[in-house]
């Protein structure tokens, strides 16, 4: 039987275990770890499943490849990761077009209760003429990274600014030659979290706990209609 979650509050976190809870389907939340296999939206109950790319077997999509074109003329920069006024006021602007809850800051999704940050973490800043239009904070272990938070300006809402940040932490990762991606779950039978697999779907995995073992969307996805069919036979 699968349980709803767990979380653990680490006394500290080197880039190698941080590889191995994302690989065991753990992620961030403030200054702890945790996993979960279920989430409630709208008062019904949801399968959540981890999602990984293999940055050594993706071929990116013609939409990638589209939102690469489209950002070619912003500035983008990628560095160590420290909270200032400017990443909160563009996080603050960021949280009144969208329509889901937020975290109330950037400091209360890193840090919660907790002043010290135990992860190596990173920021990408696009910038226009100099004007600071998005930001994405990641994590890196010795063989990953893993994507936290992602908020841009809605006055570019048409750049896929938010797809843009994913693209540009991957291009990182493969030049920092770490070749685990992890941009957070997916949710079954709720599609608004699916935007995180345009990257590639056909080589985008999914963690089965009951397995512990990760496998290809795609395949799972067959899979599972297979099952159906033959139920219904």
């Amino acid at each position: 039987m699968l349980h709803e979650n767990y979380v653990y509050y680490p006394e500290q976190l080197t880039g190698e275990e941080l590889d191995t809870f994302l690989e065991k389907g753990w992620y961030r939340m403030g200054q702890s770890l945790f996993t979960t296999h279920f989430i409630i939206l709208n008062e019904t109950i949801f399968r959540v499943f981890w999602l990984r790319y293999d940055l050594r077997k993706i071929n990116l999509s013609r939409e990638a490849k589209r939102i690469f074109k489209l950002n070619r003329s912003f500035e983008t920069n990628v560095k160590p990761f420290e909270l200032a006024d400017e990443l909160e006021a563009l996080f603050s602007l960021y949280k009144t077009s969208i329509d889901f809850e937020s975290a109330q800051s950037i400091y209360f999704w890193l840090h919660g209760d907790q002043p010290a940050n135990l992860f190596d973490t990173d920021v990408v800043e696009i910038r226009d003429n100099g004007k600071l239009i998005a930001a994405g904070i990641f994590d890196k272990g010795n063989q990953s990274i893993a994507g936290i938070l992602n908020f841009y300006h809605p006055d570019y809402k048409k750049y896929s600014l938010g797809k843009y940040l994913m693209l540009t932490k991957i291009q990182y990762a493969i030049a920092q030659e770490k070749p685990m991606y992890y941009p957070g779950y997916i949710v079954k039978d709720y599609p608004r979290f699916d935007y995180k697999l345009f990257v590639d779907e056909e080589s985008a995995e999914i963690y089965l706990p009951e397995t512990g073992k990760w496998v290809l969307h795609q395949n799972e996805i067959l899979n599972e209609e297979l099952k159906a069919t033959d139920d219904n036979q």
